[in-house]
């Protein structure tokens, strides 16, 4: 996380200089650009029903959303977004709006999984979530002047976006964070959505500015009804007794994303030992500032080689692995990645 902050920032730079001069790109920012026009030539976005096989999942994104597999959301994190590769490993694949790329100022959602057992909702309707934020906040402001002494920006986590809501229909929780980096212009949005599995927890995590706040819950509101585990790995198949089960809850799965200063305050340590790099919260917050940085490249007056990437103009509709099922109830809002399924 460090190097990736590192990294993150170095790109930030970039984009304060280009924004701050209107000299002609350096060598070095051709050749980059002409490495991120690569990356976005070697995609394959997917679209429809995509099988996540690593959690015995579907994603139902119809045709307004697309899905990259493994290896792409790889080459995005590591060589679009200049992360160290160990920050993709545990990533299944990256989804994107139709229409947008990973150079675009907009959201994307990193999907993870974790099989750390079936996760009790007992505690849906017990827990304090004023409480919890507070415990977060104090937890994150504590690991504050080690962040600053070794160099890094403070993180202050100003509250929800949206707090914690859980679907017991869909067995899925969906929470928003504010979060302010100093130096950083805009407040970063940090929006999660879990599915609970059989087996474990399906992660949608989906990180982009504030700005973006009411197109990103719209979209997270539809995903948490747009993915759905397969027979055999839902979570009203879980079998108590034999199947494993995880020692946390709700609550857990919350506090987790917080990061490991929270989880060793409030004692849930074990959960970021499970999560801990797969929650990539710098990633596409400075990602939009990456974008801004191309697309001032592309849009020079400067002659550049003219790029429309094919591969985005229409989406390899995905194989049906499994029959999608009826939703009980149909969207009513516009289109979107999937009806509600039972989980």
């Amino acid at each position: 996380m460090r190097h990736m902050l590192k990294l993150a920032l170095a790109f930030a730079g970039l984009c304060i200089a280009a924004s701050a001069t209107a000299q002609p790109a350096t060598a070095e920012q051709k050749a980059r650009e002409k490495q991120l026009v690569a990356i976005l030539d070697s995609l394959h976005p997917v679209s429809g029903d995509v099988t996540v096989p690593q959690a015995s999942a579907v994603l139902h994104l119809g045709k307004d959303y697309y899905y990259l597999p493994a290896d792409e959301a790889r080459r995005v994190i590591v060589d679009g977004w200049g992360n160290p590769p160990d920050t993709a490993d545990g990533v299944l694949g990256l989804v994107f709006p139709a229409g947008k790329t990973f150079v675009d100022d907009v959201w994307g959602a990193v999907i993870t999984y974790d099989p750390a057992g079936y996760v009790s909702d007992k505690d849906a309707s017990t827990t304090d979530y004023d409480s919890l934020i507070k415990e977060m906040k104090e937890g994150i402001e504590a690991a504050n002047e080690e962040r600053t002494r070794q160099g890094y920006p403070a993180q202050h986590l100003v509250g929800w976006a949206q707090a914690p809501t859980y679907e017991p229909r869909s067995h899925s929780l969906v929470w928003a964070r504010n979060v302010q980096f100093t130096g950083q212009s805009e407040n970063s949005l940090s929006y999660d959505v879990r599915l609970l599995g059989r087996k474990g927890v399906l992660s949608l995590n989906m990180i982009t500015g504030m700005s973006k706040l009411g197109e990103t819950r719209q979209a997270a509101a539809k995903f948490a009804g747009a993915a759905e585990f397969q027979p055999g790995s839902r979570y009203a198949d879980y079998q108590a007794g034999t199947d494993k089960k995880a020692d946390y809850g709700l609550a857990g799965l919350v506090a987790a994303g917080a990061g490991v200063a929270v989880a060793k305050k409030l004692g849930l340590i074990g959960i970021i030992l499970a999560f801990g790099k797969k929650f990539l919260v710098l990633i596409l917050a400075f990602g939009a500032g990456i974008a801004a940085w191309v697309r001032r490249l592309l849009g020079r007056k400067e002659p550049v080689e003219a790029y429309e990437p094919a591969a985005y103009e229409s989406y390899e509709e995905a194989p049906a692995e499994m029959p999608a099922q009826p939703s009980a109830t149909e969207q009513a809002s516009e289109p979107g990645p999937g009806d509600s399924r039972p989980h």
